[in-house]
């Protein structure tokens, strides 16, 4: 439980950061913020594979760019559904979602540095191989 909202916490943060970063980019405050951590996760974990999987002729013809509209795609739904969360502009659409996940992967290896105790998985936990 606490390692879930140790994630979204990260994910959260690394909004805020996004939207200092890029003008297109639009929070209202941390709530939503905390909000649009919970949207994006449950649009990249539910709607994500389907249009990953519907968009593989396009990625493979592309060499695998056209993920990257595809993470603006599912970023930009994200925002639809959270209000005091937007999204316009295409340099928004394109480079938040990357920036995001680069600032979510130091957060997270932070929060995992910090505090072991809540991020691993228990041993008893874990899959036997």
């Amino acid at each position: 439980m606490l390692r879930t909202l140790l994630t979204l916490l990260a994910t959260a943060l690394s909004l805020l950061v996004v939207d200092l970063i890029f003008p297109g980019v639009r929070l209202a405050n941390f709530p939503a913020a905390l909000i649009a951590a919970a949207a994006i996760g449950l649009v990249n974990s539910g709607i994500k594979p389907i249009i990953s999987v519907l968009s593989l002729p396009l990625n493979l013809l592309s060499l695998g760019t056209f993920s990257l509209v595809v993470n603006g795609l599912c970023f930009w739904l994200a925002s639809i559904l959270v209000p005091g969360f937007g999204v316009s502009g295409l340099i928004a659409f394109i480079l938040a979602p990357v920036i995001l996940s680069a600032v979510n992967t130091f957060l997270s290896q932070y929060f995992a540095e910090k505090y072991p105790q809540f991020t691993s998985v228990p041993a008893d936990k874990k899959l036997s191989s």
